[in-house]
């Protein structure tokens, strides 16, 4: 922290126009008011002592064994903007300017940092903060916005870092207590905990697709603690906190984390190609909007992609006849069985798949019902 003060007027010398006494007294006051060094030491989290933690009952003592285990994992992420102003008449001077904060957690000791996508969406530079002080400049290696997880790395040696340690999302209970850690402003943890409230939940992602499963617990999810980790009570990573149900946009008890299953499947890809793949058809489809104006339950295709997919199945996109008249695509009713209303609808079935995957899928074209079966390809 720096905080910046300046001298309001210059002395004359001990015997000039102050006296001794009121110079001296002077003095004081502004040692008394005098601003922080230009680096404060490192405000660490004392370490409990075996006789304070054999004084907590056990419930206590673990939560509090769990926060200092796992608090070091925990960062700061910075979205940095770059701005410039001028100094002179011929030159400028280029500043980066905090355009947004959130928290991030070491995932391996080779420097990878997980945080939410939204935390870092069109930063110029992104810095992450340490609660000791130390800060890197982070490279974004990857990020699936669908999904709201971006993966960033740092240099720094092996032995700094203190990775969390994943459990699954599997065989969550609700009712089973949960910690949330947040490092909102880089200076220091937040901790809070709760239960999970309910499981199987959906939110929009910034591209308004669904994610679903998410995991939703009573634990307090403030905005800057975005990006960090939602632990089970041994200190096992199960979520990352994402999102908050408030209109006021602080935290009321409600709130969302991406469970661990899917943050690892998304974070490994990421790391290994830099990239995420997920299945799909290869077309383009109408926005619910339309299908509702035109009375449609379905998801209608707009284009059908060449030599995709759901080409090589029959499937049609929109097109105009010989008149000149407009002719629907394909609306999509079924996958698998499974009734398709609208797009939302057809994003969760596919996202159950995965690439090369056979899919049943029923349709409506020109009124007739049809059926085809589509082998899902990878997609961007």
């Amino acid at each position: 922290m720096r905080l910046h003060g300046r001298m309001l007027g210059r002395g004359t010398g001990a015997a000039g126009l102050f006296g001794g006494a009121a110079l001296i007294a002077i003095l004081f006051q502004a040692l008394a008011c005098r601003p922080m060094t230009a680096v404060d030491p490192p405000r660490e989290e004392p370490k409990a002592t075996a006789e304070r933690l054999a004084e907590l009952l056990p419930y206590e003592r673990g939560i509090v064994e769990v926060f200092q285990k796992v608090s070091p994992a925990v960062v700061n992420v910075s979205n940095l903007a770059i701005a410039s102003r001028r100094t002179s008449y011929f030159s400028w001077d280029t500043q980066e300017i905090p355009r947004g904060t959130g928290t991030g957690f070491v995932w391996d000791l080779k420097g990878h940092i997980v945080t939410n996508y939204h935390v870092i969406k069109d930063a110029d530079a992104v810095s992450v903060n340490f609660a000791d002080q130390t800060q890197r400049r982070a490279e974004v290696i990857g990020y699936y916005e669908s999904k709201d997880i971006a993966v960033l790395k740092i240099d720094l040696p092996a032995s700094r870092l203190t990775p969390v340690e994943p459990g699954s999302s599997r065989d969550l209970l609700a009712g089973q207590t949960v910690l949330a850690i947040g490092n909102p402003f880089g200076l220091d943890h937040t901790l809070t905990t709760g239960v999970v409230s309910a499981l199987g939940r959906e939110i929009r992602a910034l591209d308004n697709r669904p994610i679903q499963d998410v995991i939703q617990t009573d634990a307090s999810i403030n905005p800057g603690n975005s990006g960090g980790p939602l632990l089970d009570s041994r200190g096992r990573l199960i979520g990352m906190n994402t999102a908050i149900f408030s209109p006021s946009g602080t935290s009321t008890g409600i709130g969302f984390a991406i469970p661990v299953d899917t943050v690892r499947s998304i974070v490994t890809q990421i790391i290994e190609t830099g990239k995420v793949t997920r299945p799909g058809m290869g077309v383009t489809l109408f926005p619910d909007s339309i299908a509702a104006r035109l009375s449609v339950k379905g998801a209608i295709i707009r284009e059908v992609v060449s030599r995709s997919s759901a080409a090589k199945a029959g499937l049609t996109g929109t097109r105009r006849n010989d008149e000149g008249n407009i002719l629907l695509g394909d609306i999509l009713t079924e996958v698998d069985g499974k009734k398709i209303e609208d797009n939302d609808d057809l994003y969760r079935e596919i996202d159950k798949h995965k690439v090369g995957d056979d899919v049943e899928v029923g349709y409506i074209r020109d009124g007739k019902k049809g059926k085809t079966t589509v082998k899902l390809q990878s997609i961007e």
